[in-house]
């Protein structure tokens, strides 16, 4: 009679799931031991859909193995088909634990699972290649907790596991067949119309915690090749322009007699967490609290993503990436767009983008050409390595300087977006400096303090400039870095950045707005203040047409904020809501006391996404 016991094959098979699933869940730990401001309510089941999803992985990246190991031919008893098959899983299991290890620093910065657009932002310029040293000296840890895997892999092959007999054909096509379907089933996430996605793990969890239940591999897999965004029909034509519609025309202020030049200051990595006039617990920034005090500047200013790479086009076209992967490397970053310097190039600007680092950084200088910037001002343009901070680019004291005397040689008006720099990773203080200035718990925290002493000196230099009086200013960071507590590590804190509109001619009344204003708006509220009359395509709106609201895209969850609250959107449907301004913010508030404008603001966050996935598919990101 037939028994259905494990063959020599499928025993091994299984006994090497174990210790993946196994290695998996140590990466895990230490994902979460490192992250642990950003998860701030671990259960048993969130290690239970982490399991599920490991096992996922497995069968979707183990699957050539899995098949190999499997087949019902007496030839894979053989010591060299048996040697192949032994390797193709160690490099597969290495390539997990490797990937797994990259988010435990990773993470920090992103709030989510690395996916395939990594690689394309690691590719762009030499920013990979500048950065490999100081990640070695910083993040060796890494390497060590990599190499230790290794070890333990190669004891385990050594000690764990034997060559498999060959059972009978009956046996070995049986289950065959059977690791096959098991493998589609699971590889699929179960029995539903669709593979599963990172979406899934929301069954599992909150909407903070779907990092910890995800993994890298998982995450990098389900992101190759994806090009298409799914458009939804919530709505007919005509009513979808009601709700919102992205053409919009300007409405100059008509504050100015003269046209004024605009200088757009983003500071890399300057989270609320540090900045005194957003509600820091501490600051670090003396001087962009004192020039708030002069400025339109926003308590609640929004971040319309987690990177650098993601804050460009959400300042320069109005267009967010409300998608996993950022827009400049996404299939969609080629597409016909309306940005603000091509109207600003048509109306007489000289129009300029400075940033520090080696040129090609984030492929900045390429995306900036396509999108009508006249002048691209680098480490090339600079041309003093003197100045070299030896890792990413020119220190932010003497490149803001430089950058105020470049833009003195402009022809006026001018527009210049100036990126800063120093307050990243590796944290680089120039010597004369080292002992002068604030420190904190993190590294961050000094260099904050120190381009915070740099945007001093800048408009120390740009006051004496002929073209001050006669600029406006708008500062804002570029995102978040990692948070330094649970607080700021906790959605929808993660998108809170300081912002402001400073005019030196004191045309626009300081202030301190608790109004939301999110990236995105800096475009259109530019044209209102320059008296440009014109139709235009953005997703932000005029400050001057009272928007308060924002709206962030993280791990497949939409963050729109509006009046006093966050709601979080998911899976067309409204998931919690968050109450900002309680003295025990954030907490989650019960959807139901708030039924009576509950589907205003679903039908708000429908628009926005049919509209831009609708548009960004189609191409249609402009004014025809």
């Amino acid at each position: 009679m037939f028994s259905f016991s494990p063959t020599p094959s499928t025993k091994e098979l299984l006994k090497r799931v174990g210790w993946y699933l196994l290695l998996m869940q140590v990466t895990r730990i230490l994902f979460y031991f490192f992250n642990q401001n950003s998860f701030q309510h671990y259960s048993f089941l969130n290690f239970v859909g982490g399991v599920w999803f490991d096992l996922i992985t497995f069968c979707l990246i183990g699957s050539i193995y899995i098949f190999f190991v499997s087949l019902p031919f007496k030839f894979k008893t053989q010591r060299i088909y048996q040697l192949a098959t032994r390797i193709i899983f160690n490099i597969l299991l290495m390539s997990c634990l490797a990937l797994n290890l990259v988010d435990v620093e990773y993470f920090k910065h992103s709030n989510k699972r690395s996916n395939i657009d990594l690689f394309a932002i690691m590719s762009k310029g030499s920013d990979f290649k500048q950065q490999i040293i100081p990640f070695l000296r910083d993040f060796w840890f890494l390497f060590v907790f990599l190499f230790l895997f290794l070890v333990l892999i190669i004891f385990i092959e050594r000690k764990g596991f034997k060559y498999p007999k060959f059972a009978s054909y009956r046996a070995e096509i049986l289950q065959f067949i059977l690791i096959a379907a098991t493998t589609i089933i699971i590889g699929r996430g179960g029995f539903g119309l669709r593979p599963v996605n990172a979406s899934g793990a929301s069954y599992f969890t909150t909407g903070d915690e779907v990092g910890l239940v995800l993994n890298t591999p998982f995450t990098v897999v389900k992101s190759y090749g994806k090009s298409l965004l799914y458009v939804p029909n919530y709505f007919q034509e005509n009513k979808l322009k009601t709700i919102f519609n992205p053409i919009q025309t300007s409405q100059p202020q008509n504050l100015y007699h003269q046209r004024k030049n605009v200088v757009i200051l983003l500071l890399e990595s300057f989270g609320s967490e540090f900045v005194g006039f957003t509600g820091a617990p501490e600051s670090y920034t003396p001087f962009l609290d004192s020039l708030a005090g002069k400025s339109l500047a926003f308590k609640f200013g929004i971040a319309n993503g987690k990177r650098s790479i993601e804050a460009i086009p959400s300042i320069l076209n109005s267009i967010p990436s409300w998608m996993d992967e950022a827009y400049i490397t996404s299939p969609y970053g080629n597409n016909q767009t309306q940005s603000l310097p091509e109207i600003l190039n048509e109306n007489g600007y000289e129009t300029a983008f400075f940033h520090g680092a080696t040129n090609g950084s984030m492929n900045f200088d390429v995306y900036t050409n396509q999108i009508g910037v006249q002048h691209y001002f680098g480490r090339t343009e600079y041309g003093n390595d003197a100045d070299f901070d030896g890792t990413w680019g020119i220190d932010d004291e003497h490149f803001l300087k430089w950058s105020a005397d470049k833009m003195t040689t402009f022809k006026k008006p001018f527009f210049s977006l100036i990126f800063t720099l120093s307050s990243h990773h590796p944290f680089y203080i120039p010597p004369k400096w080292r002992g002068k200035l604030k420190k904190g718990p993190a590294p961050i925290m000094e260099t904050i303090n120190y381009s915070d002493e740099c945007l001093r000196e800048f408009f120390a230099k740009a006051e004496k400039q002929a073209w001050f009086k006669n600029t406006i200013f708008i500062i804002s960071a570029d995102h978040n870095p990692a948070p330094e507590s649970d607080k700021y590590g906790s959605a929808p804190e993660i998108f809170h950045i300081p912002i402001m509109i400073y005019d030196p001619e004191g045309k626009i009344k300081p202030q301190l707005s608790n109004e939301y204003f999110q990236q995105i708006d800096i475009f259109p509220t530019i044209l209102d203040l320059l008296n440009i009359k014109t139709k235009f395509y953005a997703f932000g709106t005029s400050y001057f047409k009272n928007p308060n609201e924002g709206m962030s895209f993280l791990n497949g969850n939409y963050y729109y904020f509006y009046q006093n609250y966050n709601l979080l959107f998911h899976n067309d449907k409204a998931i919690q809501l968050f109450n900002l301004k309680e003295s025990n913010y954030p907490y989650a508030d019960s959807l139901a006391n708030y039924r009576n404008h509950l589907q205003e603001q679903t039908n708000r966050i429908r628009a926005y996404i049919q509209t831009y996935n609708r548009d960004l598919s189609k191409n249609q990101t402009t004014v025809k």
